[in-house]
């Protein structure tokens, strides 16, 4: 790594301290409001290759200004090199200074110019070698419709260009986010409690999770917001963002940690954040598709509250879609007649893609209720009919047939080891106990769509064979255990309707729990009894044995009927406990 550049020393007999986060020299009085800045403006930075970074000197003393850069670090150690003007010892020329850096790490240089100060000379890649900047044209009144119609960054999924920035435009979910719920008027008092967001993908946890930091960035004197990922995470970058937080704390300055994928993180590696959220040094946003009760630790779990995300409803989808057809100077239709198609004209509002209702439904319906996919979908969608050129021509039409085949349904929301997973076979068995074998075929035909295994619910219909038809049709085992062994004949997908069969047959078959109840009548009795167990009756006893013949083992025993044997076969003092 390359080498800190040596701090300035003091050069003065005033009594001056060393910041600890920019490691320069400042006078003691003023010491205490300059970590407060560089605090302020800490970001990451790794040392690689360096290269100088020039430092605007201040210009005016009542609005110090500030350049500090941002650095891509693999540790994501919480570091910053800042230089402020108004507290530097060095003395004052007319270079400017320099600040050695890496220059593979650099993401981007920001300047701290919050006051919009005047004669301030910005890099700007877009400025001619002369020095003369154009001059800026006047304002349209579509100026605001021609930024957003066209896609600033064509890499960028369109789920990233539309997320909102307020609550106000934060779509579904109205359980946990409506006007009249909890969490949305904690929310709009500031005062936002550690919670876990628990929902399937694409449901809004990160887009909440986006606001939230949007609200911290509104109110930076007194909130806080660090994003990190338990993919790429560990337990340092915790350490090193909790670290800082205390810091601040100091400073009334509270700080929101959010942790995407925090199941991710083993139940060892969750303690870390106890004691700080017990003590408030940390207010902890997870975000999880997993079952929080399995993969989070419970002690965690007591200090948070979980909020649960359900899946976007088509409504729902129907609105984050349109809200994103501007980004492609998009615009909906009813239909696909050409007759129908209103004149625009040339008005600069002109769109350049029609797309109809039916279209965007089907997309909002094909989404399983991910927004994420919906968007990516629909961008796919416009993608490849946008114009090549901004030249005048008649829209075109985006017809549903036109996206049918391209983009096919190809997912279902499923887990093999979550929720997912328990739940749809539960929907399986009680649906064939019920007898309802349109229910049967259904569930069954989704597990098995979804990527179920399907040696898996063969196994689990022998079972429901036996647990919930039992003796009132015994030919339902026989046929659970041939689909079992004629699945792993044929092999899949050829099995599929071999097992629809099996399912089918079950939900239709008499059903009786006579033995499955009886059974959990004798296992409890077995399980409550008091004492030692009761002995097997000697004339029940094998006797192969000379002794055990002379021990009176099986004497008295014979093959008669239990009403004509004269004989107990249930242990001494059990002989009138009925199971049946």
């Amino acid at each position: 790594m390359a080498e800190r550049p040596e701090s300035p020393l003091p050069c003065t007999s005033t009594p001056k301290s060393e910041c600890p986060i920019c490691k320069l020299f400042f006078p003691i009085k003023t010491i205490e409001e300059h970590v407060n800045d560089c605090l302020e403006e800490s970001e990451n930075i790794c040392s690689k290759e360096a290269v100088p970074i020039p430092i605007i000197s201040q210009e005016k003393p009542a609005q110090p200004k500030r350049v500090f850069g941002i650095f891509n670090s693999p540790s994501s150690a919480a570091k910053r090199v800042c230089r402020d003007g108004s507290s530097s010892n060095t003395p004052q020329t007319s270079a400017p200074a320099t600040l050695t850096v890496p220059a593979s790490s650099i993401v981007e240089i920001v300047e701290d110019n919050s006051n919009g100060t005047d004669g301030e000379q910005q890099e700007n890649n877009g400025v001619p070698s002369n020095g003369n900047v154009p001059e800026p044209q006047s304002p349209s009144p579509h100026t605001e419709v021609a930024k957003t119609s066209w896609p600033a960054d064509s890499n960028k999924p369109l789920a990233e260009r539309v997320r909102p920035d307020n609550i106000e435009d934060y779509v579904g979910q109205e359980q946990v986010m409506g006007r009249n719920a909890i969490l949305r008027k904690l929310f709009d008092s500031g005062s936002i409690p550690s919670m876990i967001l628990w929902g399937p993908p694409g449901c809004g946890k990160t887009t909440l999770a986006h606001i939230i930091a949007n609200r911290c960035k509104q109110n930076s004197n007194s909130m806080r917001f660090v994003s990190l990922s338990a993919t790429s995470a560990g337990v340092n970058d915790v350490k090193e963002a909790v670290k800082v937080a205390k810091n601040e704390s100091r400073f009334k300055r509270r700080t929101i940690l959010f942790l995407d994928e925090i199941h991710r993180f083993n139940k060892l590696q969750q303690d870390i954040f106890l004691p700080h959220v017990e003590s408030g040094t940390i207010t902890l946003i997870g975000a999880t598709t997993e079952n929080p009760s399995f993969s989070l630790n419970s002690a965690l779990l007591s200090r948070c509250r979980v909020i649960v995300l359900e899946k976007h409803s088509v409504e729902s989808m129907m609105s984050i879609l349109v809200r994103a057809l501007p980004q492609y100077r998009a615009k909906l239709i009813t239909d696909c007649d050409n007759n129908n198609i209103p004149n625009y004209g040339k008005s600069p509002l002109e769109p350049s893609l029609l797309i109809s209702e039916e279209t965007v439904r089907w997309l909002a319906e094909t989404c399983d209720g991910d927004a994420r996919i919906g968007l990516n979908s629909l961008q796919l969608a416009l993608s490849v009919n946008v114009p090549t050129s901004q030249d005048a021509a008649p829209p075109k039409i985006i017809s549903l047939e036109d996206v049918r085949e391209g983009l096919k349904k190809s997912h279902l929301l499923y887990d093999r080891k979550g929720d997912q997973h328990y739940d749809l076979i539960s929907a399986l068995h009680k649906s064939i106990r019920a007898s309802d074998d349109n229910a049967a075929l259904y569930w069954v035909t989704r597990m098995i769509m979804s990527g179920e295994d399907p040696r898996y619910v063969c196994r689990r219909m022998i079972r429901m064979a036996s647990e919930d038809i039992g003796m009132a049709d015994t030919n339902a085992l026989q046929v659970a255990t041939a689909t079992l062994t004629a699945v792993q004949t044929v092999g899949w997908p050829e099995a599929d309707c071999i097992i629809a069969h099996c399912a089918v047959y079950l939900a239709r078959a008499p059903k009786s729990r006579e033995v499955y109840e009886a059974f959990k009548e004798c296992r409890a009795s077995i399980e409550n009894w008091k004492g030692p167990m009761p002995p097997v009756p000697l004339h029940l006893r094998n006797a192969p044995t000379k002794l055990m013949k002379q021990l009176n083992y099986g004497n008295g025993y014979n093959l008669m009927h239990k009403d004509e044997s004269g004989l107990t076969y249930m242990p001494e003092g059990l002989e009138d406990l009925r199971y049946f």
